[in-house]
């Protein structure tokens, strides 16, 4: 359908007759490549310890339940993001780990079907540039990790050191580690299967679809190297202009 469309749409814009780059074939332009943006989007995982966890509520029969934890049948069908602790526990997987609780939201969720997306966005410890228009949070990436969870077996956690990797970043989280006495908790990964990667401004970054594939394929040494707009101070942009 859309196609079909853009010889009709080409009369009212001319610039729409022009062909547009594809993703993967962008040397004649300044836009990153897919598989660039993807190690862009795997250092920021790597330095964030939050995100925005996203799950649906089940269909529910309940108008307003006898338990406060019921969700009332309003919601049947409607998306909740809440903040979630992640960390970088696997490397080598490229897989976040969660400190999953089963009393949470996106647990339950999950459970009855739900799909799940885990948002992440860059907020740059130093001014990425002295202009306010490349400067501000519209200008910086921010991308979604869509997949489902997987729990990490006793003899998966202890080899990877997960507890302390976990805690390392999340030192409050020591309280809510499995075997703790508050919640009943266990370590799981967030097996990525598909990106979606907003890089910012579409006449310099990637916008689009990152498939599973491309984001495994992302090795250590890549996005170890890889430095984000502000991840160190802008060259010209001594201290008396911050």
């Amino acid at each position: 359908m859309l196609l079909a469309l853009l010889p009709l749409l080409s009369l009212l814009h001319p610039a729409l007759t022009s062909p547009l780059p594809l993703p993967n074939d962008l040397s004649n332009t300044n836009i990153p490549s897919i598989h660039d943006s993807a190690i862009l989007a795997r250092r920021i995982m790597n330095l964030t310890p939050l995100g925005t966890l996203s799950s649906i509520f089940p269909p529910s029969s309940s108008p307003r339940g006898t338990l406060l934890s019921t969700p009332p049948s309003s919601v049947s069908g409607a998306p909740i993001g809440l903040p979630e602790y992640l960390a970088d526990c696997e490397p080598h997987t490229n897989n976040p780990t969660l400190l999953a609780m089963p009393i949470a939201t996106y647990y339950k969720n999950a459970v009855a079907g739900s799909n799940l997306s885990l948002s992440l966005r860059w907020h740059p410890p130093h001014p990425p540039s002295n202009d306010p228009f490349l400067a501000g949070p519209a200008a910086m990436p921010r991308f979604a990790l869509i997949g489902y969870l997987e729990r990490l077996s006793e003899d998966e956690t202890r080899r990877g050191g997960v507890r302390e990797c976990f805690t390392a970043s999340h030192p409050d989280a020591k309280a809510w580690v499995p075997g703790n006495d508050i919640h009943v908790s266990e370590w799981a990964r967030f097996v990525v299967r598909e990106v979606y990667w907003f890089g910012g401004y579409g006449d310099r970054a990637y916008i689009g679809w990152i498939s599973g594939e491309e984001w495994n394929g992302v090795t250590r040494e890549e996005w170890e190297a890889a430095r984000l707009p502000g991840e160190v101070p802008a060259v010209g942009m001594g201290e008396e202009e911050l």
